[in-house]
């Protein structure tokens, strides 16, 4: 599944984006427009960032 940043945030880095999903802040799912987060416990998450241009695996 992949999920984008909510609230208007976006992330230069990977590290940034990986660190704002572990600590349990809320992101988007591409597809559905639903908020999730790892407290959602979802296997696959694949997080879009830097403009949605990157994407990295949580």
């Amino acid at each position: 599944m992949t999920v984008l940043p909510a609230y208007g945030r976006d992330y230069k880095s990977k590290k940034a984006a990986l660190a704002d999903w572990h600590a349990g802040k809320d992101f988007v799912c591409a597809v559905s427009g639903s908020y999730l987060s790892i407290r959602d416990n979802l296997p696959e998450i694949f997080i879009r960032y830097d403009k949605k241009q990157k994407i990295v695996k949580a």
